[in-house]
């Protein structure tokens, strides 16, 4: 995967990410952290784990302690949707500080994380996209239960979003 490939998956995301977040400001507050029965988590417990495994994806693949990686970010800590998306906005920009340093060797460089999860870079970074979108999809669910309208997040969407200049080719 060359890394120009991985950035727009990224973009895609993070404009999903943004879109499912506004449509969830838009529902009562108490929606938020309402419990469900419909999904494993609720709207909170989705959209925390989402950034929650995105964060521990990156400090894993840069070397960081298990301590740091594998420790579980708790939704408590975000009591409103908009300090939720504060910590997410930095923690993206993070991310891309991180893939943008990436050429088209780092991601095709093997990363040995134990037996089960040896594969090249840019697998573990799809991985992150794809989980991004089972959880989206969670909290879509969450926000037509709660009488909400859920957003349109295919890729196709996004590219229609770009502008002229933004798009390839």
């Amino acid at each position: 995967m060359r890394n120009q490939d991985l950035l727009a998956l990224f973009d895609y995301n993070y404009w999903a990410t943004w879109t499912i977040v506004a449509a969830v400001k838009a529902l009562p507050i108490e929606a938020f952290t309402q419990p469900s029965t419909i999904t494993w988590r609720n709207l909170r417990g989705t959209l925390v784990h989402t950034l929650d495994v995105e964060q521990s994806w990156r400090r894993r693949l840069l070397g960081e302690p298990k301590e740091v990686w594998d420790a579980e970010l708790s939704a408590e800590k975000f009591a409103t949707t908009a300090e939720l998306e504060t910590h997410w906005r930095s923690d993206a920009a993070e991310m891309k500080t991180f893939l943008a340093g990436l050429d088209d060797s780092a991601l095709a460089a093997i990363v040995d994380l134990g037996p089960k999860d040896r594969f090249p870079l840019w697998y573990f970074l799809v991985h992150v996209i794809t989980h991004g979108i089972e959880q989206r999809r969670d909290a879509a669910t969450l926000i037509k239960h709660f009488g909400g309208e859920p957003p349109e997040l295919e890729f196709l969407w996004f590219a229609d979003s770009l502008s002229a200049l933004e798009r390839p080719g």
